[in-house]
């Protein structure tokens, strides 16, 4: 995607100095910082920190920290035990997130494969580099997948705006390329459809209107940034027509973990009669579980995250405490939306219900694969 038309990824390698950047999204939209990862430690607070997240951002991060790990300077050559304890490492920075898993899982076996260091080195920044171009494509594909339904809207409306509510930040800065969430409506927009973005604040770290703002900004779509408490006002008022979120991780009979607070989008949009989407690529989907409520674990964060809040101020990014010092807080980082409120998935393979049949019929090879294990 374009950042005042240049073209930019949240994370990529820079084949000069051969070293893993990204931009460190902590400080967006105020200043554009780029950050270097040097070693599997630097990987894991870029991870836990929040200088990058969502999740296929979060799995080529991983996938990219196991080239790292044998590259740093305290690596071991080609001792497998030691890169397996790094991999362990990277995939215990944050629980929730199945791309995490994945992406780290993949590139390991990959390096392991192979018996010379330096063989194994090039094994593994091949399929990290693998992975990234492959999500990117599947953002795409989200994005043609999506556009269908948003044309459909659009025709009924008779060209007049197509209104989308979206949750938290599933854009390309969460997904490498295009975003997941927002990939249908970078497309609907790019094939000259009229639409309008209604963006979530999403507290407590306001990904929505930091980053959703910020990236549809730059692309030049219409949005407006809204508490995340209005979402069900306006969809009362018949000024929401389609809602599309991402997810973190998804069962394969269709409950979706997103950012805390998507849950509640759900209900709203049920009651309101209004098209709920998940969008996703297959990384997401965590092919060996039924109950998201019961088996996806949901991150709790450090509480300061919802007792501070950061802004601009006086042209310096501040933090501003905004309960009483001594009151406890408590950071439930995502809830789980069961399939029931799910109106479809839209995936790199196409839109399917939110059903274990439907799901695993774009996925048969998953469930071959599951059925080997």
């Amino acid at each position: 995607m374009k950042v005042d038309g240049k073209d930019m990824r949240p994370i990529w390698f820079d084949m000069a100095s051969e070293i893993v950047q990204v931009i460190d999204q902590r400080f967006l939209p105020h200043k554009l910082i780029i950050e270097d990862l040097n070693s599997v430690d630097d990987t894991i607070h870029a991870i836990k920190e929040m200088v990058v997240r969502g999740a296929p951002l979060i799995g080529a991060t991983g996938a990219f920290g196991v080239y790292i790990s044998l590259v740093q300077e305290n690596n071991k050559g080609a001792n497998n035990e030691y890169l397996v304890s790094e991999c362990k490492r990277l995939k215990d920075a944050r629980p929730t997130a199945m791309n995490l898993f994945w992406g780290v899982d993949r590139v390991l076996s990959a390096a392991l494969k192979q018996d010379k260091y330096e063989t194994r080195i090039k094994a593994a920044l091949d399929e990290a580099l693998k992975i990234v171009e492959e999500e990117a494509i599947n953002c795409q594909k989200i994005g043609e997948y999506g556009l269908p339904i948003i044309e459909e809207i659009s025709k009924k409306k008779n060209g007049e705006s197509v209104n989308i509510l979206t949750h938290c930040n599933a854009g390309w800065l969460a997904c490498i390329e295009y975003g997941t969430a927002t990939a249908p409506i970078y497309t609907a927009f790019d094939n000259n459809i009229n639409v309008h973005v209604w963006v979530d604040e999403t507290r407590p770290l306001n990904q929505g209107s930091r980053l959703t703002a910020w990236e549809l900004g730059k692309h030049g779509v219409n949005h407006t940034v809204i508490t995340d408490n209005a979402g069900g006002h306006i969809m009362q008022h018949g000024m929401v027509d389609l809602v599309i979120v991402g997810t973190d991780r998804t069962t394969r009979a269709g409950d979706a973990a997103n950012k805390i607070g998507t849950y509640l989008k759900a209900l709203a949009a049920r009651d309101n009669n209004i098209p709920f989407y998940v969008a996703l690529p297959s990384s997401t989907f965590d092919w060996d579980i039924t109950d998201g409520i019961a088996d996806i674990p949901i991150e709790e964060r450090d509480p300061d995250e919802i007792r501070y809040v950061q802004g601009l101020c006086n042209g310096k990014i501040e933090k501003v405490l905004v309960p009483p010092e001594t009151s406890n807080a408590a950071n439930h980082a995502f809830d789980v939306t069961p399939a029931r409120l799910v109106t479809g998935f839209i995936t790199e393979r196409g839109v399917c219900r939110a059903a274990e049949a439907d799901i695993m019929s774009l996925f048969p090879d998953k469930k071959k694969e599951k059925n080997e294990k």
